[in-house]
């Protein structure tokens, strides 16, 4: 929706800014407490690294996004003469925080009981979808146009649901005395739109009262589940924390193969997500220029991973809801210089002792409901079959996990154990292994198929069934490596689906010529 337009020299703050900087300063620092418990509860890396080393490059590469950004808006606001411009928002990728710790950290970790070549891993990730969506700026709309939206929001979906939903619900249900009450707090005020009292963003409300209940029980005795204890520790990791270029990167890129089997859909994923963004902002009143945009995020990735940051930053959806607060260029700024402070000073492990765990899991399940939600409401209802097929593979590489881990624990493995015996279980694991390999790119190209199929046009989905089949033989999707000959059963599978299809088109009448 359009706004009418103010005339008027820029300004650097107006008072609307202060609306724009809490609310996108407690999205991004909410943000970055959930990444850094990710960090230490999850891959289990040292606190000196997660506050030593990620955090601070956060504080450098956020900030310049910020700035670059606030930039932009102050030149918009003056070539057009209007002192209602509203500068783009950004911070660190929500989906991408997830996906390089669960996707790619986490396994690296459970491989190699190394935390530290975890860490390098995620840091290789990060730089190649850095370079990604710098190419994105140059191609992007090419990308873009050849892959059905169903295709790339569908494998997100299944992101969604798989990695970024599945366990915070987990976690949540662990504790529910604060899980569910926080929970409520955040359908409520962003589901239905209700107006919490004082005006308090949801999010913040969900913190807030999660906090309150989670002391109150713990200081009554009914609970250990906060601990003072640990308060006083956070304040080992205060002080000034400065980040240095180093080669850990490098170290990561050594197994670059695995990591391009996410990389590539997810950098294609970023500069998709930043084009919709763009294009809201354009159809908010404000046209910014697409590649310039693109550029600032593949920059910030690669200057971020080479100071020690795994977790890309990225423009966020959501410029006309700032916009309509009164936001304009201030907010953008100020939210770079706040979320510096907090990772510079070691301010996060604070948050982290204050604020229990499970207060925040609400925001993350929202945000994956919300992610698996979009996949079928911006794409029309026929294609709804191939968002469900393309969320599959993701499924299917979750549960892989679980299986892995829950044998791991138990003091086997699946080589030990053997796949006929878990069969013989109802536990098909050669097939979730298949399936599961490369699961982001292998749902795009079956989503795509389907969507293809859908609409009658089989010659494309026999195209895409081809690049299906070139990418399982490499094993970009549906392997566990890249390599020759990877997977190639499933390479053939493919090529006969291709076969089918061109056989179908020439055949049958209502299929389409294109």
């Amino acid at each position: 929706m359009t706004t009418a337009t103010l005339p008027g020299k820029p300004r650097l703050w107006v008072i609307g800014d202060l609306n724009g900087f809490f609310g996108l300063f407690t999205n991004v620092l909410l943000n970055v407490i959930v990444l850094t418990g990710l960090c230490l509860g999850v891959v289990q890396l040292p606190p000196d690294t997660v506050f030593g080393r990620i955090l601070p490059a956060l504080g450098i590469a956020l900030p310049l996004g910020n700035l670059f950004y606030a930039y932009l808006a102050w030149q918009l606001s003056k070539k057009e003469g209007r002192s209602d411009v509203t500068a783009m928002p950004y911070g660190p990728s929500v989906p991408h925080m997830f996906i390089v710790v669960f996707l790619i950290m986490l396994p690296t970790y459970l491989t190699t009981k190394n935390p530290v070549v975890a860490w390098h891993a995620g840091l290789a990730w990060c730089f190649i979808i850095g370079i990604i969506v710098l190419i994105g700026a140059f191609v992007g709309p090419r990308i873009r146009a050849l892959t059905p939206r169903a295709a790339m929001l569908g494998t997100l979906a299944g992101i969604s649901i798989a990695f970024i939903s599945m366990r915070p619900a987990f976690q949540m249900w662990e504790v529910p005395w604060i899980g569910l009450v926080c929970f409520a707090l955040v359908l409520i005020a962003w589901t239905a739109n209700i107006r919490l009292p004082g005006g308090v963003p949801g999010g913040l409300a969900a913190v807030i009262v999660g906090s309150v209940i989670g002391w109150v029980v713990s200081l009554a005795g009914w609970s250990d589940y906060m601990q003072p204890a640990a308060v006083a520790k956070s304040f080992e990791q205060f002080g000034l924390r400065v980040p240095l270029f180093s080669t850990d990167v490098w170290e990561g890129l050594s197994q670059v193969a695995p990591l391009l089997v996410t990389a590539i859909p997810l950098g294609i994923y970023n500069f998709t997500e930043a084009m919709n963004n763009v294009e809201s902002a354009s159809a908010a009143g404000d046209n910014y220029n697409l590649r310039k945009i693109l550029l600032a995020d593949g920059l910030g990735a690669i200057v971020g991973s080479m100071l020690g940051s795994p977790f890309p930053p990225a423009v966020y959806i959501g410029h006309p809801g700032w916009k309509a607060v009164g936001g304009r260029i201030g907010y953008s700024l100020a939210t770079g210089i706040a979320i510096a402070i907090v990772c510079f000073l070691g301010l996060t492990a604070l948050l982290l002792a204050l604020i229990p765990l499970v207060a925040i899991l609400p925001i993350l399940l929202y945000i994956g409901l919300v992610i698996g939600a979009q996949a079928f409401q911006v794409t029309p209802p026929t294609h709804a079959p191939a968002v469900v097929l393309a969320i599959i593979p993701n499924i299917a590489e979750w549960a892989k996990t679980q299986i892995d881990g829950a044998l791991a624990a138990a003091g086997t493995s699946v080589a030990q154990l053997g796949v006929a015996k878990l069969a013989a279980t109802g536990v098909l694991y050669r097939g979730l292994e298949s399936l599961g390999g490369g699961s982001v790119l292998a749902g795009m190209v079956l989503g795509a198929i389907a969507v293809f199929i859908i609409e009658g046009r089989l010659n494309t989905a026999g195209v895409w069934a081809f690049a299906g089949a070139v990418l399982a033989f490499f094993g970009l999707i549906h392997g566990p490596q890249l390599g020759w000959s990877v997977s190639p059963l499933v390479a053939l599978g493919y090529a006969l689906f291709g076969v089918t299809c061109f056989a179908l088109a020439k055949i049958s009448p209502a299929a389409k010529a294109t």
